[in-house]
C-alpha cells in the first residue's frame, strides 16, 4: 500500500532559517512532477536585522516553476521580468523559470519577527520537455482565488492542479493536484485518483494508515492504484501533492533539465553574467556554489 516513506533532512540555509528538506531523496528523485519540497519553519526573527541577514540573495533557475505557499509571515519577491511581489499566507507564487530567470526572496516584512514567525512550504514542479525553453514568467494568485472545501472535521485548498472536483486557477504544465489539508482527530480522507504517484507530506500532527502512524516530517508516497485511507489521530495539517511522471531530470543546485548539457550551460550562464539580475535587487548575488568569484556585469539575453 505505502510504496515509500521519506523523512525530512535537516538543512541549515544560514542566519538561523532552517528546513526540513524531503524531495529531491536519493531513492526517489521525484513524485509527479514535483522534483524539489522543502518546509521552513516555523521560525521567529529576533528583530528586523537577524530576519534581513536571511534573506535568500538573488539566484538562477532553469527548466521548472518554483511554488510558494506561506502558512505564516510574509515574504518579497523580486525577479530578473522586474516583478516585486509579497507573498501572505494562503496565496501562491507560482514563478515558471523556462529558459531562465533570478528572484531573490526578501523578509522585509515586521510579521516574520513577531508572533507566529515564517513558515514556508516551497515546492519546484519540473516542466515538461517541450516547455524546458519556455519564457520565464511570474504569476501571483492571492488566496480568495484558491477553491476551497469544507466537510465535517475536513477542510482543504486547491493550491494546484485538480483534486476532489475541485480545480485551482494557477496555470500549471502539465497534470499534478497540489493540496492543502487540515483535519480534526478521528477524520479520515483519501488522496486524489487519476495520477500516476500521489504522496501526503505530515505538516503537523499524527496520520494513521493501517497500523502505522505518521509524524511530522515525513513523506508518505504511493502508485497510482492504491486506495489508502489515511486518518488523522490528532489535530493534524497535510499537504498533498503529485500528478504524472515527466520522466527522469537532472538537478544541480538550482537547475532542472532533462539534459545534462543544458545544465553545464546554465552555470555558464550564470557565471559568465548572461542572466539578468533582478533590477530592484542586483546590488548582489548568490555565486555557483563551487565558485566565490566576483560576477562580470550583467549582460542582455
Amino acid at each position: 500500500m505505502l510504496e515509500m516513506l521519506i523523512d525530512a533532512r535537516q538543512a541549515d540555509l544560514g542566519h538561523g532559517l532552517a528546513v526540513r528538506r524531503i524531495l529531491p531523496f536519493a531513492k526517489r528523485r521525484m513524485v509527479g512532477p514535483f522534483i524539489f519540497l522543502d518546509h521552513a519553519g516555523p521560525v521567529v526573527f529576533a528583530d528586523a536585522a537577524r530576519a534581513r541577514k536571511a534573506d535568500v540573495r538573488p539566484h538562477p533557475h532553469i527548466g521548472l516553476a518554483t511554488v510558494s505557499y506561506l502558512m505564516s509571515g510574509a515574504i518579497t519577491h523580486r525577479d530578473s521580468l522586474a516583478v516585486e511581489q509579497v507573498i501572505r499566507p494562503g496565496d501562491v507564487n507560482w514563478m515558471t523559470a523556462g529558459s531562465g530567470i533570478s528572484h531573490s526572496e526578501r523578509f522585509e516584512d515586521s510579521s516574520v519577527y513577531g508572533g507566529a514567525g515564517l513558515e514556508l512550504l516551497q515546492s519546484w514542479v519540473a516542466l515538461p520537455k517541450d516547455d524546458e525553453e519556455t519564457e520565464p514568467a511570474f504569476d501571483h494568485y492571492p488566496v480568495h482565488m484558491l477553491p476551497e472545501a469544507r466537510d465535517a472535521g475536513l477542510w482543504l485548498r486547491v493550491i494546484a492542479g485538480r483534486a476532489f472536483g475541485l480545480a485551482s486557477p494557477v496555470k500549471t504544465h502539465s497534470p499534478l493536484f497540489y493540496v492543502h489539508l487540515q483535519l480534526a482527530a478521528g477524520t479520515s480522507f483519501e488522496l486524489p485518483t487519476g495520477y500516476e504517484e500521489r504522496a501526503a507530506y505530515v505538516v503537523r500532527g499524527r496520520i494513521q494508515v493501517g497500523d502505522d502512524y505518521f509524524s511530522p516530517g515525513q513523506l508518505l508516497v504511493f502508485g497510482a492504484d492504491a486506495a489508502p485511507a489515511l486518518t488523522a489521530r490528532d489535530d493534524s495539517v497535510v499537504m498533498l501533492l503529485g500528478g504524472d511522471a515527466l520522466g527522469p531530470r537532472h538537478i544541480w543546485w538550482n537547475f532542472v533539465s532533462s539534459s545534462s548539457e543544458r545544465i553545464e550551460q546554465a552555470k555558464a550562464d550564470w557565471r559568465a553574467g548572461r542572466i539578468a539580475l533582478p533590477p530592484h535587487d542586483h546590488a548582489e548575488f548568490i555565486p555557483l556554489p563551487e565558485e566565490n568569484l566576483p560576477r562580470p556585469p550583467a549582460q542582455a539575453l
